[in-house]
């Protein structure tokens, strides 16, 4: 395990940190082309192998905040460990499963690895020299989204060439580097908060999360004005009230909602959620956009591979400017990158809905939209951490990447109603069902880029680091502040 004398090698840390962030990220995406295949080889309805995703990103949603506060707690850099372990052994569960039960718990165990993002935003904000903060986080925060659109452009050619499986077994083995890597070069830190795990507000959490996305999942099959999905909102709205009483009431809570009530923190939430439901249904849904034939009068007829590079433009602008937001941030605020970002992205989805008939139009769009998801994206987590004391960055960067992904399991569900209630003949949406689904795409980063101006002005520099000399030992082991 790596000592406080390899501190000043922050290069090193951050090398294994977006390795492991970029497993997981590429996790979230990669197995989407291969649905299809799975349903045939599997045997399974449509309905039931879109688990396979949506197993992931309830998981994830469930245990980000709660492994952030448990390396909040014990230590990052073992929870970061821990986290990479669970994705790890989801992807050899995932790799070797023959039937979609066993294929869907294999997803469910990797999304525990959705601890990777706080732990590593916690870890950065514990480790690294200040005038380096910003530009780490910016790459951390834009790297979930890089890997997320990496993941659709990877898929085509690894299932033509090396086979379905090999979707998972090519993560566990970044996994594996990653989990290694960090045990025995990144530092522990510590800094530590007490407390304990309210393990009552965390099954609330879950039970919450549970039913929000089970609705979501399902409405688009059963009906959204359905007695079964208005039943489940119901609960989930007393869950909600439930939980947020109980985390109110609890010394220790999970989720402090006064952290979460700080202006900087839930503007950026609300941003957050509404970027997450545009990100995830763009990713989705320009793919099966392009891959429709073009008989319909309106598709590409594109391959999964061809599909997918018309998403480099969107990747690679992610990670351009994840790359240099430190700069950004430092020349022009935090908060106009995130303002400037949502206008751009609003621009780009509002283009698409108008403008998708020729490939260089899809281009523009896809360039548009990388360079609006990755000022917002980077310069949110940075505002976030930003806004909290250090001792509860893992949580609230956890919870903010948390409502990114919630915001995109909700716009999934919207997104695929809106598409598919104008339907052709042969099966296929018809290009007006794409048209008002873009539509509404642009109309929720048009909100979300109202939400962004609402957002405080905090100070342009990252928050200062923690200097170690400046801690002090409390009894019974416990670092503090001082």
């Amino acid at each position: 395990m790596a000592s406080s004398s390899q501190r000043s090698n922050y290069k090193l840390t951050f090398f294994v940190l977006v390795t492991g962030v970029s497993s997981y990220a590429l996790l979230q995406s990669l197995v989407i082309p291969a649905l299809s295949s799975i349903q045939s080889s599997m045997h399974t309805s449509q309905n039931t192998v879109t688990w396979v995703v949506t197993a992931y990103l309830l998981s994830a949603s469930i245990f980000t905040p709660i492994m952030g506060r448990i390396g909040d707690m014990y230590g990052k850099q073992k929870m970061f460990v821990v986290a990479l372990g669970a994705l790890g052994a989801g992807s050899v569960i995932a790799a070797l499963a023959h039937t979609i039960g066993l294929l869907i718990i294999g997803r469910a165990v990797q999304g525990i690895g959705g601890g990777v993002l706080p732990l590593a935003f916690g870890i950065i904000r514990d480790e690294f020299p200040k005038e380096k903060l910003g530009s780490a986080i910016g790459t951390i925060a834009a790297m979930t989204a890089v890997g997320a659109g990496l993941g659709l452009v990877l898929a085509g050619p690894i299932i033509v060439h090396l086979g379905v499986d090999y979707l998972f077994w090519i993560p566990f083995a970044m996994t594996v580097i990653a989990a290694l890597s960090a045990y025995f070069f990144v530092p522990e830190s510590p800094v530590r908060t007490e407390g304990s795990i309210n393990w009552g507000a965390a099954l609330l959490l879950s039970g919450w999360l549970v039913t929000l996305l089970l609705a979501v999942s399902e409405a688009p099959v059963w009906g959204w004005g359905s007695s079964r999905v208005l039943i489940l909102f119901g609960i989930t709205a007393v869950l909600i009230a439930l939980w947020m009483m109980v985390e109110h009431r609890v010394a220790s809570p999970l989720i402090d909602m006064k952290m979460m009530a700080i202006p900087a923190v839930w503007t950026n939430n609300l941003t957050a959620f509404l970027f997450g439901i545009g990100m995830y249904s763009i990713f989705a849904f320009l793919p099966e956009f392009l891959q429709t034939p073009r008989a319909t009068g309106y598709g590409f007829g594109f391959s999964t591979l061809v599909s997918g590079l018309y998403l480099l433009p969107m990747t690679t602008g992610m990670f351009i400017l994840g790359l240099y937001s430190g700069k950004i941030a430092a020349r022009f605020g935090s908060k106009t990158a995130v303002v400037a970002g949502s206008a751009i992205s609003c621009f780009g989805y509002f283009t698409l809905a108008v403008a998708h008939s020729k490939g260089w139009q899809i281009l523009i769009v896809s360039s548009l939209l990388g360079i609006g998801l990755g000022l917002a994206f980077s310069a949110m987590s940075n505002l976030i951490v930003m806004a909290v004391p250090s001792s509860q960055t893992g949580v609230a960067s956890g919870m903010n990447a948390n409502i990114r992904t919630i915001g995109g399991a909700v716009g999934a569900g919207i997104m695929s109603s809106i598409v598919t209630s104008s339907m052709l003949g042969d099966g296929f949406p018809s290009a007006r069902g794409y048209t008002n689904g873009f539509i509404f795409l642009g109309v929720l980063t048009a909100i979300a880029t109202l939400g962004a101006l609402l957002i405080p002005r905090l100070d342009r520099s990252p928050a200062p680091r923690m200097n170690h000399a400046e801690l002090s030992i409390v009894p019974g082991g416990t670092t503090t502040e001082g």
